[in-house]
């Protein structure tokens, strides 16, 4: 969206981090909250200060007593054979496989995640999980928990960050962002059986001992296809706190109620 059109789109006024903040406590976000959050910047509407701003934001409303987590996937650092939005020519694959960079926590840019989460991984204090595809990035008091112990198989399963959200209560905000978008719905499939259920291998450039390897390890093919209508009968249960935060729309709720919801629905719905 051109930047006039998003200064039009706001009306009334621009967001402030003071206004952000505002809203977010009016949704519900509470100080010491684990908060995972998927978002929007355009969504928003005009925001002084852009990025930067809804992240003070976010890091205002729930203090340093809480932890703010974010997505920072970087899907291009993956097999090229399984690439669709583009793929490349196959006599490319060898090429991208012996010489794409190994994955850098502080070097490697984020993948269709948006201008907030790029923005919040290069903050200083920041830490970054080890994924080479599926990481995250944490900060304030459990972001070493959460962050920690990512391991290449089964990126979004047991042991991952979104399990450690679990453990912690966390609660997740779409802020702007649809249900598509919410990962956590990911971490019930790990838990779900349903019978097209199947494991894959991955492969990703990465660093062991101090030279660049290219590893391949197991995991399950994940689906975010039926996330929209599994995010509308989560949203039916009343599971959610939907408001506005400047201009978008957001939705606050529960991390282990989604999840809970998800493996039930997930089981009853996939055939």
């Amino acid at each position: 969206m051109p930047e006039a059109d998003t200064i039009d789109f706001s009306k009334a006024r621009p967001n402030t981090v003071k206004s952000l903040a505002s809203d977010l406590a009016a949704l519900g976000v509470e100080r010491g909250s684990t908060l995972l959050v998927h978002s929007s910047l355009r969504s928003l509407g005009w925001t002084a200060g852009g990025a930067h701003a809804v992240i003070l934001a976010l890091e205002n409303a729930i203090g340093s007593e809480g932890t703010l987590v974010m997505p920072t996937h970087s899907g291009d650092l993956s097999d090229p054979a399984d690439w669709q939005h583009p793929p490349v020519p196959e006599s490319w694959w060898s090429v991208i496989r012996e010489e794409m960079p190994a994955y850098d926590r502080a070097l490697s840019t984020t993948r269709g995640m948006g201008a907030i989460p790029e923005a919040f991984r290069r903050q200083p204090g920041v830490l970054r999980s080890a994924h080479p595809h599926l990481s995250f990035a944490a900060w304030g008091l459990h972001k070493t928990a959460v962050t920690r112990g990512h391991r290449l198989p089964y990126a979004m399963g047991e042991g991952s960050p979104l399990s450690r959200i679990y453990e912690l209560a966390g609660k997740v905000l779409l802020l702007g962002a649809g249900f598509e978008n919410n990962s956590s719905f990911h971490l019930a499939e790990y838990r779900a059986t349903w019978p097209s259920k199947r494991e894959m291998t991955c492969g990703a450039p990465v660093m062991v001992h101090g030279l660049r390897k290219w590893l391949e390890f197991p995991d399950i093919d994940i689906s975010s296809d039926d996330f929209g209508l599994l995010g509308a009968a989560f949203e039916a249960s009343g599971a959610c706190t939907t408001g506005k935060i400047g201009c978008a729309t957001a939705h606050l709720f529960d991390q282990r109620a989604c999840v809970d919801f998800a493996v039930k629905w997930i089981e009853t719905n996939r055939h």
